[in-house]
């Protein structure tokens, strides 16, 4: 019973990442690069403010939000999002 309690809570979240690009951050992911902000790249507010900042990897870059409604934006047109967080590093 355990088992697919678990499993009712957990496959949810799995299918709404599969198709869009977006992994689970993994905690030190070596290969992802370093979210450079101290802000949330989609509505400028500061990390942290809201709560712990919702974090995943988006096509080896790490991503961190303020919120899940900024997730809905940054899917929307992740190209936007990344181009911010390039032009933060200089790349």
């Amino acid at each position: 019973m355990l088992k697919l309690m678990i499993s009712l809570l957990v496959i949810p979240g799995l299918i709404g990442l599969i198709g869009c690009g977006k992994e689970p951050a993994a905690a030190g992911d070596p290969s992802a690069k370093p979210y450079p902000l101290k802000t949330c790249v989609v509505s400028g507010e500061e990390l942290g403010k809201m709560g712990e900042p919702m974090r995943f990897t988006y096509k080896g870059q790490e991503i961190k939000l303020c919120c899940k409604g900024c997730d809905k934006d940054f899917q929307k047109d992740p190209g936007i999002y990344l181009r911010k967080i390039a032009a933060a590093t200089g790349n």
